[in-house]
């Protein structure tokens, strides 16, 4: 009897210890994790472009002296520009001061026979004076291409552009270097403004030709191949 009695009450206190552990999980409530709120930026508005026309023509000063005695292929020389360049709205996109880097092409050494020196340049990158760089396809082109496009007989228009190909050939009467026109890869003839240190005529033959030197302050034009879109120049990027 006394053992049924204590079976009964170790049962009971169990059952009893069971319970009150029961409720004690049933009252604790679990802890809510709380959404964090995300805030999304808004998108910086798109910093607006403006396009360079093919055909444009850009004013350029020589920074450094080149020869075709001593250039060679894959060279690069810069020159500054000397007036803005405009957007075909009228927007200021490449200021004057900014870098032209030119990049050497071909290279033909002054011969005997009177052949002279020969440079040809493709200019392939323009560096704005607060530090945007942009790649550009330019060519040489003599300083009187596109004053006035409205001129047939003025204008460097593409279509007159495509088959001339300009380059610096030898024959200054100091030195220096005249521009050239190679029309459908022949032979080059002088053409236009003399842009080295004197007035000199390929014609003169001499035992050896003489070397294209292009003179450091050289001034000349360079003709946009393809058009660009850059954005309005600013002095400090944003």
């Amino acid at each position: 009897m006394k053992r049924t009695i204590n079976t009964l009450s170790i049962g009971l206190m169990l059952a009893l210890i069971t319970f009150f552990g029961a409720s004690e999980a049933l009252g604790q409530k679990k802890p809510v994790l709380k959404k964090k709120t995300v805030v999304k930026k808004a998108p910086a508005p798109a910093t607006p472009v403006y396009t360079v026309e093919t055909g444009t023509i850009m004013r350029a000063r020589m920074n450094s002296a080149i020869s075709s005695k001593t250039a060679a292929v894959g060279n690069t020389f810069t020159s500054t520009v000397t007036e803005p360049v405009y957007s075909s709205t009228g927007v200021v996109v490449i200021p004057t001061g900014s870098t032209l880097t030119a990049r050497i092409t071909n290279v033909k050494k002054a011969a005997k026979g009177g052949e002279p020196g020969q440079i040809d340049v493709s200019f392939v990158s323009v560096r704005l004076p607060n530090g945007r760089t942009r790649s550009i396809n330019g060519s040489l082109t003599d300083l009187e291409s596109g004053k006035t496009k409205s001129d047939n007989e003025g204008s460097a228009t593409a279509s007159k552009m495509k088959n001339r190909k300009i380059i610096f050939i030898g024959g200054g009467a100091a030195g220096g270097a005249v521009l050239g026109a190679m029309v459908g890869g022949g032979k080059a003839t002088a053409i236009g403004a003399v842009i080295g240190a004197g007035a000199g005529f390929l014609g003169e033959r001499f035992l050896k030709g003489p070397e294209a030197e292009v003179k450091s302050g050289t001034e000349f034009s360079v003709y946009l191949n393809q058009a660009i879109a850059m954005p309005r120049f600013v002095e400090v990027n944003p």
